[in-house]
């Protein structure tokens, strides 16, 4: 295991530069950093949904996703690292597709909204989209791996279906965008 910060102000990135593990430097706004950044702000808004009362196995879930996602995070950090494989999105396609199982099929658009854990959901999968077109701009200049790009898209897509299946188990309506409101 890698040694762990003692420190944490170190004053090396006062002239607008950071560290990758790999010991080369970037520019702080390299769009490397920018994609971990947002993937930090993905796992914090989950880390406060993991506040709310959700049932056990939807925590589990959960939890295993601010791992995946720190992993991605090492990734990002130490360029050719590869962590995210695709087992973890069959993980993540088969709790999907188990949580949907149990939904009505939609004939409308939603808005986000309904109860507070569909709404933090809501949040996650927007910033989500957000880390995903952050990873594809990246890849455009750096490698990046597909496994994580992959893995982000049906983590969109499992916020998507957990916000909705959360208002279902807390006994809230999906909010239904209306066309002429």
């Amino acid at each position: 295991m890698a040694n762990r910060l003692t420190k944490i102000y170190t004053r090396t990135g006062d002239q607008g530069k950071t560290g990758l593990a790999d010991g080369s430097r970037v520019d702080k706004f390299h769009a490397r950093i920018e994609s971990l950044g947002n993937i930090d702000e993905l796992n914090s808004i989950i880390g406060i949904l993991l506040t709310e009362k959700l049932p056990d196995d939807k925590k589990i879930i959960l939890e295993k996703v601010q791992h995946d996602l720190f992993d991605i995070g090492g990734e990002l950090s130490i360029p050719n690292h590869i962590k995210i494989n695709d087992e973890k999105i069959d993980f993540l396609e088969n709790k999907l597709d188990a949580m949907n199982d149990e939904l009505e099929s939609l004939k409308e658009f939603i808005l986000p909204g309904g109860s507070k854990a569909s709404s933090y959901c809501h949040l996650a999968r927007t910033v989500c989209r957000r880390v995903e077109r952050n990873l594809f701009n990246l890849a455009q200049t750096d490698k990046v791996n597909e496994a994580s790009l992959k893995y982000i898209n049906r983590l969109s897509d499992m916020l998507f279906v957990l916000a909705r299946f959360l208002n279902k188990i807390n006994h809230f309506n999906d909010v239904f965008w209306k066309k002429d409101i």
